[in-house]
């Protein structure tokens, strides 16, 4: 999922809530939006939205075969996407199910997260046995 979604320029990764809240009233536009990691449920975004100083977060879930789902008003028909691209495209358009349709992408500063999901997975799986040689293959 990350490997796409990393492309997305409103993409924020792993932005905390606070933060997210500041660069989208920063301005005072209603309709500013982005894409961050959801705090508390890992592998889960959550499109953000500024709508009269407050901002409003709906989870993306990502289903078995790909297809993406977002959580908006309850009781509202679940809507499945082929890719975040298509998401954010429906709900440019008003009355698609959000507080207000989106407008403005805030795009984040640093123009690739790929370094830092490499940077991630290495710290994953590397392992330092503290040892004064290191083997390496051809």
């Amino acid at each position: 999922m990350r490997a796409l979604t990393m492309d997305l320029p409103y993409y924020h990764g792993p932005l905390s809530k606070r933060d997210c809240e500041t660069l989208l009233l920063k301005e005072g536009v209603d309709g500013n939006f982005l894409l961050r990691d959801s705090e508390s449920m890992p592998g889960v975004l959550c499109l953000c939205v500024s709508f009269k100083k407050l901002v409003y977060t709906y989870r993306i879930f990502r289903e078995k075969h790909g297809y993406y789902n977002i959580q908006t008003v309850e009781g509202a028909q679940r809507q499945i996407f082929p890719n975040l691209e298509e998401l954010i495209s429906k709900f440019e358009k008003p009355n698609q199910g959000l507080v207000v349709h989106l407008l403005r992408p805030i795009k984040r500063t640093c123009p690739s997260l790929r370094w830092r999901r490499s940077k991630i997975e290495l710290d994953g799986i590397y392992e330092n046995s503290n040892s004064d040689y290191v083997d390496v293959l051809p």
